[in-house]
């Protein structure tokens, strides 16, 4: 039988046409690499060609145009170039979505941030007395005159605070709980795994829906550090409930000598009820009922930066300052000095609703987001043509962050579908998937086969729309993920 000799020449063959690749110094030396060496340097730019050149050879590529070769480079650098955090339009519906970094800056805040990262600034040194200081001085006087509490200090966020309390108070010692507030926050933390990482032992106590102060008292002991109140923000239990109110159980853990921590988690400074919300307790009303700390979040309902506060008795927060802990926990200027100009916001809480993002979110009325929705939904139809249907609705935002859990905000938002008669989920899906490919990718929902976007926390209506110019339209049958 006659033996083929085709695969030896097809081999012979690619060999020859892989040849005809430029190599790496000819494509470094033309004419369209000078541009590109200067703006991504040398480094950079040797690797991103030699990988092009690889994958060509990999797949079989046989193209000499240095140029082509060129293009692809500089195309790949430039995706590489993109930032990895990038700035999406929240349209969830969420103010606070954990997801999409949760609260945005006031314009105090980012100036203040700003001029901290171009500048030394006197982080931990005293002007006046031209020696060290303390971080924490910078924000303390304003928590203090905030809350009403004797002292404070700031750590990097309130997962974090609770782990200091603990670990200070009660290590190798016993916390007592009750079992309806042992809560679990985001990314699956829970408060049982932060006391065990604290070295403390949790007692729990009454049940899911019921505590009464007999079992506080049953369970305070030789043992006990501390109580620890946790305030359900992202759950509710409703119907036969029974909890002891903080102001009883200050007065119980002041006879039995025992510190009372209150963990507020999402935490307010003022009154929401100021903004059409449902009131949540204060930080300074829960001061003001007798706990000897409070830690509460920064980057939730007091729409700052990410950080973690405890205020309370000037003693113990002696102690918290002592641990070895705080160091490993603490913030940097950066987050300092958009706190501090976060916290001298709430000096004037009648304009808050103007100044601070999250409130001016939360408390815009519905006429004017239905207003914003009447405008975009032509400018949208016109974009993605005639296979999708966009119609104004009503909807219903949340807060978000585990913040107000039952407490919804009446919004307005676009309702996105296919056009075709018989809808399923695959063309919407495709559609949202585009979206979010934008320069600036736009951030909905998905609910009963329609793509949602609720506008409650658009702000910027001619950036959202020029944003829309490179909008590419997934063919029929698309589906992507």
């Amino acid at each position: 039988m006659a033996k083929s000799v085709a695969p030896q020449k097809t081999t012979r063959t690619a060999s020859s046409a892989l040849r005809k690749l430029p190599s790496v110094d000819e494509v470094l030396r033309s004419p369209a690499m000078v541009a590109t060496l200067d703006q991504f340097g040398r480094q950079a730019v040797v690797g991103a060609v030699r990988g092009v050149l690889a994958e060509a050879r990999k797949d079989g590529e046989v193209t000499g145009d240095i140029a082509h070769v060129a293009s692809v480079v500089l195309a790949r650098l430039g995706t590489d170039a993109q930032p990895s955090l990038r700035t999406v339009f929240n349209l969830t519906g969420t103010v606070l979505h954990t997801n999409l970094g949760r609260a945005l800056l006031a314009e105090q805040a980012v100036e203040a941030a700003v001029a901290a990262m171009r500048s030394a600034v006197a982080l931990e040194f005293d002007v006046d007395g031209a020696h060290r200081g303390e971080r924490d001085d910078h924000v303390r006087g304003l928590l203090r005159e905030l809350t009403g509490a004797e002292d404070a200090t700031i750590v990097n966020n309130n997962a974090a605070s609770v782990l200091l309390v603990l670990n200070t108070l009660a290590r190798g010692r016993e916390a007592i709980v009750s079992r309806g507030e042992l809560i679990e926050i985001g990314g699956a933390f829970r408060m049982p795994d932060i006391m065990a990482r604290a070295g403390t032992r949790l007692i729990e106590i009454g049940t899911t829906n019921r505590t009464h102060p007999k079992d506080y008292i049953g369970a305070i002991g030789e043992k006990t550090g501390l109580i620890l109140k946790v305030h359900t923000s992202n759950y509710r239990i409703e119907g036969f409930t029974k909890q002891v109110p903080a102001q009883e159980l200050a007065i119980l853990a002041r006879e039995r000598q025992v510190p009372l921590v209150n963990d507020l988690g999402s935490g307010t400074l003022v009154d929401l009820r100021r903004f059409g919300l449902a009131h949540e307790p204060t930080v300074a009303e829960a001061v003001a009922k007798g706990a000897d700390l409070v830690t509460f979040s920064g980057d939730k309902l007091l729409g700052g930066p990410q950080a973690g506060f405890i205020v309370g008795r000037k003693d113990l927060i002696a102690k918290l300052n002592r641990n070895p802990m705080k160091r490993s926990l603490r913030v940097d200027k950066i987050r300092l000095a958009a706190v501090e100009a976060t916290l001298k916001l709430y000096r004037d809480p009648d304009r808050l609703s103007e100044r601070l993002p999250t409130f001016r979110m939360l408390a815009r009325p519905k006429q004017e987001i239905e207003g914003l929705a009447q405008r975009l939904a032509p400018v949208i139809a016109r974009v993605i043509g005639a296979s999708f249907t966009v119609s104004v609705t009503a909807c219903h935002s949340q807060v978000g962050s585990g913040a107000l859990p039952v407490e919804t905000l009446p919004s307005a938002g676009l309702s996105i579908q296919s056009a075709k008669a018989r809808r399923s989920g695959r063309e919407v899906a495709a559609l949202s998937t585009a979206f979010r490919r934008l320069p600036r990718p736009v951030i909905g929902r998905i609910e009963d086969q329609a793509l949602m976007f609720d506008l409650r926390c658009l702000g910027d209506e001619a950036d959202f729309i020029a944003n829309l110019a490179t909008l590419k339209i997934p063919e029929a049958g698309d589906a992507l993920a």
